[in-house]
């Protein structure tokens, strides 16, 4: 192998290992479930899928072909992970509703403006005055 595809596999195992680092670092010391949820979701899997990649870049170089072990992993991750951070969640938000993160406050104008067009939805309820259903 030529050192330039080596300092390119060296560098995606170390970017892969900071973002395991981070997340992991991230899922230990964050203080609530919904920011703790970032953590082995976002960074861990981005971290994970870097390593993969020089995985099955040295094997592929080497001569020991393609990998399809670490192509399955890798794909099971990519397909697996945002599907089962979005599920925590709605279950953290079903089981739990006194811990959702509040609303951001919109300014007056853009309200009143939305209001005067008819396209404002206020309290949860649709435009005929019925509750809205979650």
């Amino acid at each position: 192998m030529s050192l330039l595809v080596e300092l390119a596999l060296v560098a995606l195992l170390a970017v892969g290992s900071f973002f395991v680092l981070v997340g992991s670092f991230g899922l230990v010391k964050l203080s609530e479930f919904f920011k703790r949820l970032h953590g082995p979701t976002k960074a861990t899997t981005l971290g994970v899928g870097c390593i993969l990649i020089a995985s099955i870049g040295y094997h592929a170089l080497r001569g020991d072909g393609l990998g399809l072990r670490e192509i399955l992993i890798t794909l099971f991750l990519f397909i697996t992970a945002p599907i089962s951070a979005h599920l925590m969640a709605r279950a953290a938000l079903r089981l739990a509703p006194e811990q959702r993160p509040k609303q951001p406050e919109a300014d007056a104008a853009s309200l009143s403006e939305a209001a005067e067009d008819g396209s404002a939805v206020a309290d949860g309820a649709t435009r005929d005055g019925q509750p809205r259903d979650r």
